[in-house]
């Protein structure tokens, strides 16, 4: 199961000087993607870290490859490309929605952690069935 990009409308207050969609909006952009992504698959973020789970952030990455401005709509695909018991690596594409021009790819590294004792855990352990859901994401 592939879950659908996320489209969204490029807002004002996220432009620069030029009108173009400033380069730190792309990093909210990933997150918004696999915050839906996790919605679509039925485990909400909210529900993980209810559960004692969360996942902190332990690298980025984006490279631009065309601009976004104001009013463009894009969609923003998130896949998992890597997953670990207590690592995963999230992949991204953004793309105009009218065009399907490629404005931006990026990467995001996380890694699981027990929220009470701030420490790594096994995703597979402590939280199986989103595991399990996470992994049958994999193409």
């Amino acid at each position: 199961m592939t879950p659908k990009p996320l489209v969204r409308k490029a807002n004002f207050y996220e432009t620069d000087q030029m009108g173009i969609i400033h380069h730190s909006n792309y990093i909210r952009w990933f997150e918004e993607a696999r915050v839906d992504f996790m919605e679509q698959i039925g485990y909400g973020f909210e529900k993980a870290v209810q559960m004692g789970i969360d996942n902190a952030l332990t690298g980025l990455s984006c490279e631009y490859k065309s601009m976004v401005r104001f009013g463009d709509v894009v969609e923003i695909q998130a896949v998992i490309t890597e997953l670990k018991n207590a690592r995963m690596s999230v992949s991204y594409e953004v793309r105009d929605l009218k065009t399907g021009v490629l404005c931006a790819t990026g990467k995001t590294s996380h890694c699981f952690i027990d929220s009470k004792k701030m420490r790594p855990v096994s995703l597979k352990k402590a939280i199986p069935e989103l595991y399990a859901l996470f992994e049958s994401t994999i193409l």
